[in-house]
């Protein structure tokens, strides 16, 4: 009697597992149908760059006879153009912004484009792109509805597997190693590559801003840089010099991360004149003009020359004209 009575309970008790059985691999076979159907997760569209944000922005604000469109290395950029307000203009001055700021920024880029026409000069100024690293990327959904529906019921109703606590362990441990060595290698190749494209849309603008100050006759081209703006147009005519520019003002210049040369290696070195305005007020940007004008001295025939600047936080309209002045001044030699 009594052992009928255990063959009667396992029998009980292995009808009871049975759905549960059956129920874990109804749910493994629908995740499998559900993944094989899906279709392929489908990007976003990407965000658009800062700077486009920007740029249609100033297509709002700034008035259309002001706005060109100028093409580079196959995409259209924003820059504005204004005439000098003189019958014989000196030349043609293009602005180069730094990151964060627009072609009609309120500090440096905005004051100086619209003063200038005044003095003799037509100004051009750009938008830079967004550096790649920085760009918006198009989002991907991690996984498909019916897949994730279906990995939830698996997870609901299958058992918890048994697994050594020290198992998973032991082989993320094994396999570190050439796990991070491949990530750490595609990561500086990924570098390099984001780099070069860096450099290579950058440049394109910055040719396209000269050919454009060549077709409106100007006899003399000068680059004018605004914080990073600065470091690519020095940049720019260290490695392509464009015997159309003859001189660089660069205004409070700072050097991008993430860049293959800083301006301490470049700046001295240039074969145009150059005029580096920092401000004496600011200790880490009269430090680092401290170091640039003391590497000028070490090169034979530098054509560097420094301009100190007062910071004026409680009169912002005073400060800039104090730098149109000292531009201006360089610019304009006084035996001319």
């Amino acid at each position: 009697m009594f052992t009928l009575y255990r063959t009667t309970l396992a029998m009980c008790c292995l009808a009871a597992a049975l759905p549960l059985g059956a129920q874990a691999a109804d749910a493994e076979q629908a995740q499998t149908a559900a993944e094989a159907a899906a279709p392929a997760p489908t990007p976003r569209a990407p965000l658009l760059e800062r700077s486009q944000d920007d740029a249609r922005a100033l297509e709002r604000q700034v008035p259309k006879a002001e706005q060109q469109m100028l093409q580079a290395n196959g995409e259209s950029f924003l820059a504005l153009w204004k005439p000098a307000n003189d019958s014989d203009p000196k030349g043609a001055l293009i602005i180069v912004p730094g990151a964060g700021e627009s072609a009609d920024w309120p500090t440096t880029v905005g004051p100086l484009r619209r003063g200038f026409p005044d003095v003799g000069w037509g100004t051009l100024s750009l938008s830079l792109p967004d550096r790649l690293a920085e760009r918006p990327q198009a989002r991907v959904d991690a996984k498909p509805a019916p897949a994730a529906a279906a990995e939830k019921a698996q997870g609901e109703s299958a058992p918890a597997k048994d697994t050594p606590a020290d198992a998973n362990a032991n082989v993320a441990q094994a396999t570190a190693p050439e796990t991070d060595a491949a990530e750490s290698t595609d990561a500086v190749e990924a570098d390099e590559h984001t780099a070069e494209e860096d450099v290579e849309r950058i440049f394109a603008r910055l040719d396209a801003a000269v050919a454009y100050a060549q077709q409106q006759k100007a006899r003399s081209i000068v680059m004018l840089g605004s914080g990073s703006g600065a470091y690519w147009a020095a940049r720019y005519l260290s490695e392509k010099q464009p015997p159309q520019v003859q001189k660089l003002v660069m205004v409070a210049a700072q050097t991008p991360a993430r860049v293959e040369h800083d301006l301490l290696s470049l700046a001295p070195t240039l074969k145009v004149p150059t005029a580096d305005l920092y401000y004496a007020t600011r200790t880490q940007d009269r430090l680092a003009a401290q170091q640039r004008l003391q590497a000028s001295k070490r090169e034979k025939d530098s054509q560097y020359r420094q301009l100190s600047l007062i910071a004026m936080p409680g009169n912002k309209a005073a400060e800039q004209e104090q730098l149109l002045r000292r531009v201006r001044g360089w610019l304009t030699p006084k035996d001319e």
